[in-house]
């Protein structure tokens, strides 16, 4: 039997992450060949990682990048907060991340890019921390802006390093204007989408069938009026719909006497040009997602006595 050294053991665990034990089995499984036991350990880390993906991973972080005029954001998943806060787990973040304008907001793309200073595709590399950390992991989506010129700027909120956080919002500037001023204004416009939540730029672009929601409640609340009559009811309501949900009609959270539209017109004379907000996007870690039966945490807390 081959004689495994603990510095090869050493040398190992540095260049998988798996723990000890796993490291010394592989070594011996393999007489002492280094590269054939990554090998095995990848094929034990796909194993683990088959064995927990039915388990809610509604944790984890929001991470953005931003070059000038173009920016992007991820969402990667985990079961647990604490792995939230794992150093390694935020570096496979914001190592996705870097990739994210690439990828143009097609998440398959980003999941098949290599992950940078790998030769593992990001959907790999995944499944390989899954199977170090040992909590279920995903890529759940992406987002890009760009402009052809101006400026996409960044925010994000309950920060835990740099650029990752719980929420994130991209805003998109366009403007030939004086770029620190720009850059400025769209962090504002940014906290104001991470405090308000927009869904929708102007009215037309709200999706048709959140209108057809409004309508129905309308309809509901107004019952055996003419069909004349609730159309009339609901052109009025646009308004106070698109107050409370439509980016540019907003009141801005840094003045409520006017609106995000009025904000914008008005910093032109800093900036030193005209601005479009062209487009913005924001993540709230988690959202949407149900937590089922097997949720992780509860899990932990039960197993002991929490």
């Amino acid at each position: 039997m081959t004689q495994i050294s603990a510095s090869l053991v050493k040398e190992l665990r540095d260049r998988t992450g798996a723990g000890m034990m796993d490291c010394k089995k592989a070594l011996s499984e393999n007489n002492g060949d280094i590269e054939a036991a990554i090998d095995w350990l990848r094929a034990k880390g796909l194993s683990k990682a088959a064995k927990k993906a039915g388990r809610t991973a509604a944790e984890g972080l929001v991470g953005i990048v931003t070059g000038g005029a173009s920016g992007a954001i991820v969402e990667v998943n985990s079961e647990t907060d604490f792995v939230a806060r794992n150093e390694q787990f935020q570096k496979m973040v914001a190592g996705i991340a870097s990739l994210a304008i690439q990828a143009d907001g097609d998440t398959e793309k980003l999941a098949a890019m290599t992950f940078p200073g790998s030769k593992l595709t990001v959907e790999e590399y995944i499944k390989e921390m899954i199977a170090t950390i040992g909590e279920n992991m995903t890529l759940r989506r992406t987002a890009a802006l760009s402009v052809d010129t101006g400026a996409v700027v960044a925010y994000v909120h309950n920060k835990v390093v740099d650029d990752l956080g719980k929420i994130g919002a991209l805003v998109a500037l366009e403007s030939e204007g004086k770029a620190d001023a720009l850059a400025e204004l769209g962090r504002q416009i940014a906290m104001h989408v991470a405090a308000t939540k927009p869904i929708a730029l102007n009215i037309d672009g709200v999706p048709a069938e959140v209108l057809e929601r409004e309508k129905g409640i309308l309809a509901e609340k107004n019952q055996g009026k003419k069909p004349e009559v609730l159309a009339k009811i609901f052109q009025s309501s646009l308004k106070s719909f698109a107050k409370e949900h439509c980016l540019l009609d907003q009141p801005s959270i840094y003045d409520t006497s006017k609106t995000v539209a009025q904000m914008v017109k008005e910093a032109e004379k800093d900036v030193g040009a005209p601005i479009a907000l062209k487009n913005f996007v924001f993540y709230v870690l988690g959202e949407g997602i149900e937590k089922g039966d097997d949720d992780f945490a509860a899990e932990v807390a039960k197993m002991s006595g929490g």
